[in-house]
């Protein structure tokens, strides 16, 4: 929600320039000023945004009522997820849709004031040679330069091993399972929900990823409700589409 009027981007600098200034602002809230961001994003409240300004400030905010909005809006309902897993884990998935908004945000201006492929291409290399919030929040946009300095000094990058780890991590926890055929002995309908998608009603297929809402307990294909294996990795505790609303409407 923009409370203070800034001067609108028209060229490939000014809208580089509005991109680092909401950056800037965004970085300060998730590191410098986590804690004043933490205790604003309140899970009891409505749904909330995080907002970055062109004057490198931020500020945690309803999202606009106006529909259309003028600007693309950041992620909503951050707060929601605060008390659902670890903090550093919630910060870095604030910093991931953050990153997604500014991107948004600048190639909305190009697209407004007509920019050619040529100007689209200078701003996001302008835009790429910046680390992302993410990168910034988790620290491996140090860690990316250390290898990289590694690397040109002759040494051997050890990173091959940690991303192979990772990988593997992929298939902890039970909210990655597959879901479960139940069956009992009566041979009730009733008993198949378990292999059902609570989202599109499809059965379950081996090569599809699937997460459980830990408040209903339903399954749904990860697709269907926009979550990632790799997301998953991040959510202490997931809720799905229907029982985040209902508890936005308490």
């Amino acid at each position: 929600m923009e409370s203070i009027p800034h001067p609108i981007p028209r060229t490939v600098e000014e809208v580089y320039s509005d991109y680092k200034g909401r950056r800037a602002g965004m970085i300060k809230a998730l590191t410098t000023d986590v804690e004043k961001f933490y205790q604003q994003c309140d899970p009891e409240k409505e749904n909330l945004c995080l907002y970055g300004f062109p004057n490198e400030t931020w500020q945690v905010n309803l999202p606009v009522e106006e529909v259309p909005p003028e600007l693309p809006e950041p992620a909503l309902g951050i707060n929601f997820a605060r008390d659902g897993m670890q903090e550093k884990d919630w910060l870095s998935l604030v910093a991931v849709h953050s990153d997604s908004w500014l991107l948004a945000v600048a190639f909305y201006f190009g697209a407004r004031f007509g920019f050619g492929k040529n100007e689209r291409k200078r701003l996001f290399q302008m835009i790429n040679d910046l680390p992302t919030i993410f990168e910034v929040v988790t620290g491996s946009a140090k860690q990316s330069k250390d290898q990289s300095a590694a690397q040109n000094n002759g040494s051997k990058s050890k990173s091959s091993g940690k991303v192979s780890r990772q990988s593997e991590s992929q298939a902890k926890g039970v909210k990655m399972s597959p879901p479960p055929k139940e069956e009992d002995e009566s041979g009730e309908e009733d008993d198949e929900q378990g292999a059902t998608c609570g989202a599109c009603g499809d059965n379950y297929a081996n090569d599809e990823f699937w997460i459980c809402c830990d408040v209903c307990e339903r399954w749904f294909h990860g697709k269907c409700v926009k979550i990632t294996p790799a997301k998953a990795e991040h959510i202490k505790q997931y809720k799905c589409p229907s029982c985040s609303n209902k508890r936005a409407r308490v």
